[in-house]
């Protein structure tokens, strides 16, 4: 994470890349019933729930870039983007691990290091910050967790495909692990200093 504010563009609420976050965000509750439904007697609809998964990836991709080309960053937009993100992880955190598939340690790795993000927030908040950018190395754990996800759910399964999937799957979820934190360690640094400025300046 970034602690700098990126200008904000423009106030527009119905922009492009907005709606495409909107769009993810109205796609987090349906990819977890897909994945949940099973155990709740459900037919097995992994299928369906990898294809909401790789959407998500290409409108992340898309409204970050699309904000950008179009000169239409916004407050909003700022929000929802990384709101997407992290409700895409903890509902794939859950399905994955109520079915078995992700083991308790490694959910528990991930949501602590949300719980430590969602601590330096406040920090900032007090100090009068607003929401901080997601930086390179965030992004980066990022993708290899939305890599790492589908699979996973993908080598829940019998046969080459599923094996192939599994070593593929926990390679990336062990590189998204480690960036991952090591984001929210650089981030705990950064909001450090700036606690420190301020408290100097005072």
């Amino acid at each position: 994470m970034e602690v700098q504010e990126t200008r904000v563009q423009t106030d527009r609420i119905l922009t492009i890349p907005n709606i495409l976050s909107m769009a993810r965000l109205v796609g987090v509750p349906v990819f977890l019933w897909l994945i949940l439904w099973p155990e709740f007697g459900g037919p097995k609809s992994d299928g369906w729930a990898l294809l909401i998964l790789m959407l998500s990836g290409v409108t992340d991709y898309l409204d970050g870039k699309l904000a950008r080309r179009w000169n239409q960053i916004s407050n909003l937009g700022r929000i929802l983007d990384p709101a997407a993100d992290r409700l895409y992880i903890l509902s794939t955190l859950v399905g994955l691990t109520w079915r078995g598939i992700l083991p308790w340690w490694v959910t528990g790795l991930l949501l602590a290091r949300e719980a430590l993000l969602g601590v330096m927030i406040l920090v900032l908040r007090r100090h009068g910050y607003g929401p901080p950018q997601v930086n390179f190395m965030g992004k980066a754990a990022t993708f290899n967790l939305m890599y790492a996800f589908p699979l996973l759910l993908l080598s829940d399964g019998s046969g080459w495909l599923s094996t192939l999937a599994a070593i593929f799957g926990w390679a990336f979820a062990g590189w998204g692990t480690t960036l991952y934190w090591w984001a929210g360690i650089l981030y705990v640094v950064q909001v450090r200093r700036l606690v420190r400025a301020d408290t100097m300046a005072d």
